[in-house]
C-alpha cells in the first residue's frame, strides 16, 4: 500500500522550469519557422502573379499590337523603321513619316536621328531616379497606341492607368512599377534593338524575372538585363561571362562597393526597399 502511494504521488510531479523553457524555446522556432516560410510563399505568389498577370501580359499586348499593325509599337506604317517609336524619327532633316523627301539613306538605325525616346503612359518615374540610363520620353503615349488598334491591355492599376502595377516590398512599402517601350542603339550593354522597360523592380522581383526568362538570374547577358546607359566596349566586366544584378534589398552597388542611396533604401527594416530598372528584349 505504501508503495503504491509513493508510485502515485510521483506520478503527480509536474515539469521544472528549465523544461518549460525547453518547450517555449522549441514553440517559438517553430513558429519562428513558420512564418518565415509563410512570407516566402506569399513573396512568391505575389511574384508569380506579377508575372503572369501583368508583365508577360505586355509583352503578349506588344506582339499583337505587331501583329495588327504590321510594325513595332509607335512606328510608321508609311515607312516603318522597325524601332519603337520610329513615327517620331528623323532623316534627312524631315519626320520619317514623310518618307525620304531629302534623299537620305534609309534602311539603318544610324541613318535616322530622335531615335531611342521612351513610349510610355505619362511620366511615371523621374529621369534615372530608380536606375541610370533612363532615356527622354516620347510624345507619343503607350495607351494610346494600343487603343487605336484594339488591343486590350492588362488591367494594371485602374483604367487608365493600365502600365503600372503597385505590389508591396519585402519590408511592407508599396512599390509601384511601370511598363514603357523603347528602341536601343547597337552596342548598348542592356541589348540593342526594341526593348520593354520595367522600372520599379526589388531586387528579388528582379531576379524572379529573369530566371522565368532566361532561366538564370544574369543581370548582363540573356534576354532580361539591367539597365545601364554604358556601352559594352566601356562596361568593366563586357569580358566576363556575366554579373549578378548589383542590390539586395538594402544596398544598391556603385563602383564595386555597396552603399545606401537617398531614395534607394536604407538600413532598417521599414525603410524602402532599392528599386532597379530592367530591360526585355523583345522578338519583333
Amino acid at each position: 500500500m505504501k508503495a503504491y502511494r509513493k508510485i502515485f504521488k510521483a506520478g503527480q510531479a509536474g515539469f521544472t522550469l528549465l523544461e518549460m523553457a525547453l518547450v517555449l524555446v522549441l514553440i517559438g522556432l517553430i513558429l519562428g519557422a513558420v512564418v518565415t516560410v509563410g512570407k516566402d510563399v506569399h513573396r512568391n505568389a505575389e511574384f508569380s502573379k506579377i508575372a503572369n498577370k501583368f508583365v508577360f501580359e505586355w509583352k503578349k499586348s506588344y506582339d499583337e499590337y505587331y501583329q495588327r499593325a504590321g510594325v513595332v509599337v509607335g512606328d510608321s506604317q508609311i515607312a516603318p523603321t522597325y524601332m519603337v517609336n520610329g513615327k517620331e524619327a528623323v532623316i534627312g532633316g524631315g519626320s520619317d513619316g514623310r518618307g525620304n523627301t531629302y534623299g537620305a539613306i534609309a534602311g539603318l538605325p544610324e541613318n535616322y536621328s530622335n531615335t531611342g525616346l521612351k513610349v510610355c503612359r505619362g511620366q511615371g518615374y523621374s529621369k534615372n531616379s530608380v536606375g541610370a540610363g533612363d532615356s527622354d520620353l516620347a510624345n507619343q503615349d503607350l495607351r494610346d497606341i494600343m487603343r487605336k488598334v484594339g488591343i486590350r491591355m492588362p488591367p494594371g492599376r485602374a483604367e487608365g492607368m493600365e502600365d503600372r502595377y503597385v505590389y508591396t516590398d519585402s519590408n511592407g512599402n508599396a512599390v509601384e512599377l511601370q511598363i514603357c517601350f523603347q528602341w536601343n542603339p547597337p552596342s548598348t550593354i542592356s541589348g540593342a534593338g526594341n526593348v520593354m522597360v520595367l522600372r520599379g523592380l526589388t531586387p528579388d522581383l528582379a531576379r524572379y524575372l529573369d530566371q522565368l526568362i532566361d532561366g538564370k538570374a544574369d543581370a548582363l547577358e540573356g534576354r532580361f538585363r539591367q539597365q545601364d546607359s554604358r556601352l559594352n566596349s566601356e562596361e568593366p566586366s563586357h569580358q566576363q561571362p556575366g554579373r549578378e544584378w548589383s542590390a539586395n534589398d538594402t544596398y544598391s552597388q556603385n563602383d564595386g562597393t555597396y552603399q545606401t542611396a537617398e531614395g534607394q533604401g536604407g538600413d532598417r527594416d521599414e525603410d524602402r526597399v532599392v528599386l532597379l530598372t530592367a530591360q526585355w528584349i523583345m522578338d519583333q
